[in-house]
């Protein structure tokens, strides 16, 4: 049975332990990446704002045509607003998120040549725009690194003792003084992944977890290992049951 680790008391010991989580998640996850579907900026920006309260895998499903449809933030700003709701209206809010889209298109038009800028004060700028949005563009689109605090993130650092605040952008904060600023992106995915996959919000599968003796909130989910293992989901499963000797339930 794990030993539960200690919550962190300095900033020094966060930090530590934020590199500890790190180095560890990489061996855990070593392909983590955005599983939005994109191959442009603008794509991605457009695939980002689709995501809020849905999933990367239902955005996945509507962007295809969206993208075949839209393909310049000339065509999101003169979008016909009833055919752009239609085409992602599966993925929620689509009235707010059309009107965030055409705005987008028109904001790139007026201000940026129709380009989706690279930094961080103007993508803010942009409807549709916050800071996590932000983050996910600039880390997978420009190669910026940058922490993209979302639900799955905002969970297990506060679960890992790093943070005791729960507003993204203090919580983004704390992370990017506790991490080497090379890392930040690929810790947030991979803290998402482990999220999707692991520690999930309701039943956590602490019993299978390969991060337990790092972690001080150890047994808020089953400690038991297989019904720990059963809990775990995604194709890294044989890989994660491995890595704490379970590799007989994958």
């Amino acid at each position: 049975m794990a030993t539960k680790a200690k919550i962190p008391a300095t900033p020094l010991a966060r930090s530590r332990r934020a590199r500890q989580l790190s180095a560890r998640l990489a061996e855990g996850y070593p392909d983590a990446q955005c599983e939005l579907d994109f191959s442009t900026p603008l794509e991605l920006s457009v695939a980002t704002i689709l995501s809020a309260q849905s999933t990367d895998v239902r955005v996945n499903m509507v962007t295809p045509a969206l993208f075949a449809r839209f393909r310049t933030a000339a065509d999101y700003a003169a979008a016909p607003r009833a055919e752009l709701e239609e085409m992602i209206k599966s993925t929620g809010f689509f009235r707010n998120k059309s009107t965030a889209l055409i705005g987008l298109g028109q904001a790139l038009v007026e201000r940026f040549d129709g380009e989706v800028p690279g930094t961080l004060a103007e993508l803010v700028s942009l409807p549709g725009f916050g800071r996590k949005t932000a983050n996910v563009v600039l880390g997978h689109a420009f190669g910026v690194p940058g922490i993209t605090v979302d639900t799955h993130v905002a969970r297990l650092v506060g679960r890992f003792g790093l943070t005791g605040h729960t507003d993204p952008v203090k919580i983004e904060l704390d992370l990017n003084a506790q991490l080497p600023r090379a890392g930040w992106t690929e810790f947030s995915d991979r803290v998402i992944f482990h999220g999707r996959r692991l520690c999930h919000a309701r039943r956590p599968a602490c019993g299978a977890c390969f991060l337990s003796p790092l972690c001080p909130s150890y047994g808020v989910g089953t400690t038991d290992p297989e019904a720990a293992a059963a809990l775990i989901v995604g194709p890294e499963r044989p890989h994660l049951l491995a890595m704490v000797g379970l590799g007989e339930l994958g």
